[in-house]
């Protein structure tokens, strides 16, 4: 059947309304212009942001000048230039606004030569870079004015040299947030925090989940701290076996064992007037608390074969994923050592309790990998945005970031989609079911302890189901004290509330 001339047309017009319905969900700004810079169309974002320009010059309309931009910055320039489409090009429109765009060619069904250009709004992020620079300028500016007066008394010398050290901590400090990423209250405090505590010497515990950036609050410390040019030795004392873990630590002397030809130093002799972090603290057996303990009392250590102790100056950091109050109430850790170990306790609140971060985070590991693989991926689109907020990310930010990285890896035509992010999100189930339906492939794809706490919190959660959440017959089916459930519930994030359905 020979298409009429009518049907053509309504064909048309309902591709190009479909067409504008597309553009207008769009939150960037669309222009579709023809190659004597005539802008033919614009979508709902861009007439929200510069008004209808439609039937103007591209130049006068959008950038609000008489004649054509200049080659470099003109998309034209490269499709005249066969050069490679889709480059993010960044510009200053006016005063107040700045955009990236890209562009892409094609054909009208006029047969007409058009150009597509996408423009997203970057103002907040390149005032706020304008802002920074402004802030390094001014802080030259003030050094520089402080250095022409080192020619007065000694007293303003050193007034100059604590108000250069103030900007140079105010400065490293823009700098941290780079490195911890978050604005939730939680991180805002834990960073105040550790400025507070790192010019201190005092011992310093940090506690969290795994995956929570345990090590990272440590880096901080320590780059803060007075020791900070000093050496800064990392150790998982969870990672070797407790005869092992002793020499490492501690060091032995010539002939201590089979094997020990020559005497060797440990950790504590090598970070001699350093920071050593000892991370998975939680773990060490009854024989290396009390060898720590020696360290936090006298300063001393004892290597393998010698009687003789040796003292060290070293500041300790240690951290750990276990509840070390449980472990002491069940005889498991020595009390001495927790007070020595727990002067300052630095907590690393999971993920799920801060997530307004995870945009941010995700953001960033975005930007890395991006980079690392090379891919086009500019952005996270609101599905996929609420896929991560919807997740209660028992992996914490090391499973974030290990998600955003397959995702980026995945995706295909410059889009991550919410299958990319392969996570499994929290099944409904009944409110007196006691089923536990754990994916076994959710288990097996991270580390034991993860698995381990996941599958603990599943058993809970379905035994609080099972009771209808009456603590005391939870209970008593677990085996647990109501103390030690009530804190493991903690820990997980669980609620009667929840496993009642209410």
């Amino acid at each position: 059947m020979q298409e009429t001339p009518t049907s053509t047309k309504q064909e048309i017009s309902r591709l190009a309304q479909n067409s504008k319905i597309l553009f207008d969900l769009l939150p960037d700004m669309l222009f579709i212009i023809k190659d004597d810079f005539v802008i033919e169309h614009m979508n709902a974002a861009a007439i929200s942001k510069l008004g209808n320009q439609k039937g103007r010059k591209c130049y006068q309309g959008i950038i609000g000048i008489d004649n054509p931009c200049d080659d470099h910055v003109c998309p034209f320039s490269y499709i005249k230039n066969k050069e490679s489409f889709g480059q993010v090009i960044e510009r200053k429109i006016n005063d107040n606004f700045y955009v990236e765009y890209s562009h892409v060619p094609f054909v009208g069904y006029r047969q007409d030569n058009l150009l597509l250009v996408v423009f997203r709004d970057i103002t907040q992020k390149k005032l706020h870079e304008l802002e920074l620079e402004q802030y390094r300028e001014n802080i030259e500016k003030v050094l520089l004015e402080k250095i022409a007066t080192l020619n007065q008394s000694e007293t303003e010398r050193q007034q100059l040299s604590s108000e250069i050290n103030h900007l140079r901590k105010e400065t490293e400090r823009l700098s941290d947030r780079s490195q911890m990423i978050g604005e939730s209250k939680a991180i805002r405090t834990l960073r105040e925090t550790i400025y507070q505590v790192a010019e201190s010497d005092a011992t310093i515990l940090i506690t969290g989940e795994s995956g929570t950036g345990k090590e990272l609050v440590a880096d901080l410390v320590h780059k803060h701290s007075t020791r900070a040019e000093k050496r800064f030795l990392k150790f998982n004392c969870a990672a070797v076996t407790e005869s092992l873990l002793e020499s490492d630590l501690f060091g032995y002397e010539k002939g201590a064992f089979t094997g020990a030809i020559s005497s060797k130093k440990g950790k504590f002799e090598e970070a001699d007037g350093g920071t050593i972090f000892l991370d998975e603290i939680g773990d060490i057996s009854p024989k290396m608390q009390s060898a720590l303990l020696r360290v936090l009392q006298n300063g001393e250590i004892l290597k393998i074969g010698s009687n003789k102790p040796i003292s060290v100056d070293v500041r300790i950091i240690a951290a750990t994923n276990a509840n070390l109050i449980t472990a002491v109430n069940n005889g498991r850790y020595r009390e001495d050592l927790y007070y020595r170990l727990n002067v300052i306790n630095l907590h690393q609140v999971p993920l799920r309790e801060r997530k307004e971060d995870i945009v941010l985070l995700a953001t960033k590991f975005l930007i890395k990998y991006r980079e690392l693989f090379n891919k086009e991926v500019t952005f996270l689109p609101n599905s996929v945005v609420d896929k991560l907020l919807a997740y209660n990310w028992p992996g914490n930010v090391r499973e974030l970031e290990s998600v955003i990285q397959r995702a980026v890896l995945f995706s295909k035509n410059g889009m991550i989609t919410p299958h990319n992010l392969n996570i499994d999100m929290p099944k409904t189930t009944s409110t007196n079911s006691g089923t536990l339906e754990p994916s076994i492939e959710n288990l097996i794809n991270r580390p034991l302890k993860e698995s381990i706490s996941l599958y603990e919190a599943e058993v809970i959660s379905a035994a609080l189901r099972k009771h209808t959440g009456k603590i005391d017959d939870v209970s008593k089916q677990l085996g647990l004290a109501k103390t030690t459930l009530y804190e493991k519930m903690k820990r997980y994030g669980i609620t009667p509330k929840q496993c009642r359905g209410e």
